[in-house]
């Protein structure tokens, strides 16, 4: 029996566009559906604004860019986005949906991995990266690059959008028994809480001692269409371990780690890596924390993949050790099984993956 609440896959994402419910100002790019998600794209025009902002109940973000731009960037022959600047970037894509469907954005896996911090906002909007059920209008991206300067484009994908009816997060109960069954985490003791399946840190390191990476300042830019294209080395710090199995995270620093457990996403859900409580740690994990259906999942080539994260200390000084939660999972149901898994031809970076930088780099 079909689902009446869940995630929308690929097919359903499709016929939105077929019916007028998301619309672009060109033609859907062949490689954008993903099984769960749509990336969005950049438009023409970015401001650079005074400082990020949030629209409200009353206001259309178009005024206040109006009375908050700096100047407007051309984007259609790619510009240059500098680090600890703000911009307003009209997206390509807008919506109309149905009183019954909403959405939510994050950025793309290799934008958080560049230390891109966006946003997707609305007109009227409350909160960022939430889209209420039956919105209807146009769909802007703030962008702040926090370690390396970027250049981008129009059409550019730097976030990604997923649409849901109703309400379709597992519980503790449901969630515990779907890694009985399908193991999410490769854990003996899941800890699972609050509708969350926990992560932890690895800083034992590879065979080499190889715990992570940590981002250099004053680099070159990134282009953020072109894969392999820089030196990791010109933009990244390696971090071994010493035998201590622990790191001290700098404030502000960004650094690039990985999870001890692989995870695993059955074909019939999504997850989301959410934010951790600052209770247990003033530090924030994954910029980018979309699951589609099929990471990790053994058929589609994923056996033993782990979640990449990126990492932030904030205001102060913080130890990490090997084995510390760092971040908890959610799973959500799928309407229906996508036509085409995460890793299955359709050209994914980090199926199998363990610790890994974006696609840009190369060694």
């Amino acid at each position: 029996m079909a689902r009446e609440t869940g995630i929308l896959a690929d097919r359903a994402i499709a016929a939105l566009f077929e019916t007028g419910r998301l619309i672009s100002e060109r033609d859907l790019d062949s490689d954008q559906i993903q099984p769960a998600s749509l990336d969005l794209r950049l438009g023409a025009k970015a401001f650079r604004v005074r400082a990020s902002f949030m629209p409200g109940p009353n206001s259309l973000v178009s005024d206040k860019l109006d009375r908050l731009k700096l100047h407007v960037v051309d984007l259609s022959e790619g510009a240059v986005l500098e680090t600890g600047c703000v911009y307003i970037v009209p997206l390509m894509e807008r919506l109309d949906l149905p009183a019954d469907m909403s959405a939510s954005a994050n950025p793309k896996s290799s934008t958080g991995r560049l230390d891109i911090f966006t946003r997707v906002i609305t007109d009227y909007a409350q909160e960022f990266d939430k889209i209420p059920a039956g919105y209807s209008g146009p769909l802007y991206l703030e962008i702040s690059p926090r370690t390396f300067p970027i250049v981008v484009r129009r059409g550019s994908r730097l976030s990604q959008i997923r649409f849901r009816v109703g309400h379709s997060v597992l519980g503790d109960p449901e969630l515990l028994a779907l890694h009985d069954a399908e193991t999410l985490v490769a854990s003996k003791q899941p800890n699972v809480s609050g509708g969350g399946i926990a992560l932890s840190i690895d800083l034992a390191g590879d065979k080499d001692g190889l715990i992570g990476y940590r981002g250099k300042h004053h680099t070159a830019v990134v282009d953020v269409d072109k894969k392999a294209q820089h030196d990791i080395y010109d933009f990244w710090e390696p971090l071994f371990s010493r035998g201590r199995n622990e790191l001290i995270l700098d404030p502000d620093e960004f650094y690039i780690l990985v999870s001890r457990e692989a995870v695993h996403v059955p074909p019939h859900y999504a997850a989301e890596m959410t934010p951790f409580d600052p209770l247990v740690g003033e530090f924030r994990v994954h910029y980018a924390g979309f699951f589609d259906p099929g990471f990790g999942h053994a058929p589609a080539g994923g056996r033993g993949s782990r979640a990449v994260l990126e990492v932030r200390s904030h205001e102060v000084p913080f130890i990490l050790e090997d084995g510390q939660i760092v971040g908890r999972l959610i799973y959500e149901h799928m309407l229906e099984h996508p036509a085409s898994l995460y890793g299955t031809g359709l050209g994914s970076n980090y199926q199998a993956q363990g610790l890994k930088l974006s696609k840009h780099f190369r060694i």
